[in-house]
């Protein structure tokens, strides 16, 4: 053990002095590094793989789907290239993978319709496979470039196809807002699931000016007919990607809210249908937890689950930032810069049935490599471990009954760096995560990111996991807190575990790599 005034370390490893007498001159490759503690101007990797990014553009709006053919996870992407091409833009891409930790590409899987077509541009969708006819179909949404007066600028369409590979579109169908009673404007980003021998589909659309759930129903996926009104979406709130589902005994809905102060991924649950769909009723706001339903950050968005009979997973794409700056979380527009990391989370289902996220199995399995942490340098509040690689699973316990931090892009040089601060809520009761800009350079709390709140350990324990690649960063907390968030200059930095208002204790540090 080894005590370093407010900062207690259960686990100390031997201090790593800095080389004495670098020549600065020499070829960067053939500095010890290791040795060093200097902050260093990284980039990211072209391609991710963890949390996936293709090598040209970025992932946006998830749609998984467990295909039971082939026994793995499909999830198609609408694929932003910056720039897009004029009108006609977000084409379905897509990946597979068996355990939501590495992917193979399939590449574009629906491409747009010509610019003068009502799908000229794709929307948000699903995938299902009908045993019936034996046919996979993708439901998506088609934007129409520039509608005129009396067309649509959103219909729900579908495309078919008999081994996931060649996809028809129906050119017949098109489900329309306008000719039910909803907005043409607003008619988006289909769900479709199975209860009974009917299949469910719902919509986000509006009615009034108001948003709204709709739902419509259909024994066999070719004529729907309208149920009306599924769930009222409270005050002035606008639910995307909506995804249904059941898991043990509940029903839950699991949503993007759109509106700036909110950005993030939600949820309500039931005991059945209609208890779920009677959360929102006159506004009522039945939440299904004391933090409103809300599964991750800011740092996650557009998330939809699929399971594969044992677990469910949460797919959702996790915002780039503009010009690589960590503070640019646009906190005053509310939109951060669209598309991203592809990112996955297991989905924790309590005896209560509330809902946490947590790592993937195959995530975990995925971080083997075992490297050894360094001390690199000790102060009052702090202590400083050596470099991190591209690919970081950080495990560790903290003791504290005060707040404490978890700082990376960090050198001994360093001006400002950036720190995931557990911080006291509610006197105490509650934790919360705050991102902050730290040093005498830094401009303190970043807003815009921070997490929901949780409740304090009983025994003021955490166990926290930190897994990174590139410059994703996801940490979770005892399976009560999962966060999320893109922090560049990760790799190739040292890191710390910083102590504020008095002494914590840590201890059973480990870092794996791949």
């Amino acid at each position: 053990m080894n005590t370093i005034n407010k900062l207690l370390l259960l686990l100390a490893y031997p201090s790593v002095m800095m080389l004495a007498g670098c020549n600065e001159n020499a070829p960067r490759e053939q500095k010890d590094w290791d040795g060093t503690t200097e902050f260093y101007n990284s980039t990211d990797e072209k391609q991710s793989t963890t949390y996936y990014k293709p090598y040209a553009g970025y992932v946006g709006d998830p749609m998984p789907f467990y295909d039971e053919q082939s026994k793995t996870f499909k999830v198609l992407y609408l694929q932003e290239y910056r720039p897009n091409p004029a009108g006609t833009y977000h084409p379905f891409w897509g990946v597979e993978s068996a355990d939501a930790a590495s992917y193979t590409s399939l590449g574009e899987v629906l491409p747009t319709g010509g610019i003068a077509e009502q799908d000229a541009a794709l929307g948000t969708g699903c995938v299902v496979y009908n045993d019936a006819d034996r046919l996979y179909y993708i439901f998506y949404t088609g934007n129409r470039h520039q509608p005129k007066a009396g067309e649509d600028a959103q219909v729900i369409m579908y495309a078919t196809s008999p081994d996931f590979r060649t996809w028809t579109k129906n050119q017949l169908f098109r489900l329309r807002g306008a000719a039910n009673g909803y907005s043409s404007a607003d008619f988006r980003d289909p769900c479709i699931f199975r209860d009974g021998n009917l299949w469910h589909m719902i919509i986000s659309t509006k009615i009034g000016g108001k948003g709204n759930l709709v739902e419509f129903t259909s024994p066999d996926m070719q004529e729907w007919t309208s149920a009306g009104v599924f769930m009222p979406m409270m005050w002035d709130r606008f639910y995307e990607c909506p995804d249904v589902f059941k898991m043990g005994d509940w029903w839950y809905l699991v949503y993007s809210e759109i509106h700036k102060a909110v950005r993030r991924v939600q949820y309500f649950k039931g005991r059945t249908l209609d208890e779920l769909k009677a959360c929102t009723a006159a506004d009522a706001g039945v939440w299904p937890d004391d933090h409103e339903g809300f599964l991750d950050s800011r740092g996650l968005y557009a998330g939809k689950t699929a399971s594969d009979g044992t677990n469910r997973y949460i797919w959702g794409w996790c915002p780039t930032r503009e010009g690589r700056d960590n503070t640019k979380t646009n906190a005053d527009s509310g939109e951060p810069e669209w598309a991203g990391s592809l990112v996955a989370h297991r989905i924790i289902q309590h005896a209560d049935g509330t809902l946490t996220l947590g790592e993937a199995e195959g995530i975990k399995a995925k971080y083997s490599n075992a490297k050894e942490v360094k001390t690199m340098l000790t102060e009052d509040t702090y202590t400083l471990y050596n470099r991190l690689g591209y690919h970081n699973h950080l495990s560790f316990t903290v003791e504290a009954t005060d707040k404490f931090g978890i700082s990376f892009v960090r050198g001994s040089d360093s001006k400002k760096w950036y720190t995931l601060v557990v911080n006291p809520e509610d006197g105490g009761a509650k934790r919360k995560i705050n991102f902050e800009e730290e040093g005498p350079e830094g401009i303190g709390f970043i807003p815009a990111i921070d997490s929901y709140v949780f409740h304090t350990p009983a025994d003021n324990t955490y166990h926290i996991d930190i897994y990174t690649d590139n410059s994703v960063v996801v940490m979770y907390i005892n399976d009560c807190l999962c966060y999320t968030n893109r922090i560049y200059g990760v790799a190739r930095n040292c890191w710390s575990i910083n102590s504020y208002n008095g002494q914590i204790e840590v201890s059973n540090i480990q870092l794996t790599q791949y």
